[in-house]
């Protein structure tokens, strides 16, 4: 038997201590953006909310009542929002024949909104949320206020997922079979 290598015990140790750490990081990471849980009263409050749009109407949330509704919190300045809204946008398409709904909520400035849709049309709605829309994130579980946060809702009304981070088509066709 030959002896133990010593440069290879300490590479053993160092690498089990690597994955410990990331796996403690990686844990910490999951906790901390997990979202949080949301009371009946923040929902209904979002249902009776209106948000004036880039064109100057207004969007009812109690209008969207009803049906499934994916509400997206994003923002021009947001690289990951940007990227979304076009899976977004395809996903309404598809979709809001058997009854799917999306709307936007811009926590940006309206001016910046409206330009960045000349470029970027959507045919679903968008709402001008605003500094506000921050504190309705919050109020719906994203505790660390970050962009983008989608919550899923189901057609009754209720909180059926949320996703801190950009959303992919992964996720998109696992909410439309279970909504």
């Amino acid at each position: 038997m030959a002896p133990p290598n010593p440069a290879r015990r300490r590479n053993l140790i160092y690498a089990g201590a690597g994955a410990a750490a990331a796996l403690a990081g990686a844990g910490a990471a999951l906790w901390k953006f997990r979202p949080a849980p949301v009371s009946a009263d923040n929902v209904a409050a979002l249902w009776a909310m209106n948000f004036d749009t880039p064109d100057g109407a207004v969007l009812s949330m109690a209008s969207l009542r009803g049906k499934p509704l994916v509400v997206n919190f994003w923002a021009t300045w947001c690289p990951p929002c940007v990227e979304e809204m076009p899976l977004l946008d395809s996903f309404f398409r598809q979709n809001s024949s058997k009854g799917w709904q999306v709307v936007g909520l811009a926590i940006d400035q309206p001016s910046s909104v409206r330009k960045f849709l000349q470029k970027t049309p959507v045919t679903f709605p968008i709402g001008l949320a605003g500094l506000g829309g921050t504190e309705l994130g919050k109020a719906l579980g994203n505790m660390a206020g970050g962009l983008p946060f989608t919550v899923v809702l189901k057609a009754s009304g209720e909180v059926l997922q949320r996703k801190m981070g950009q959303v992919v088509p992964a996720d998109l066709a696992a909410w439309s079979g279970i909504g």
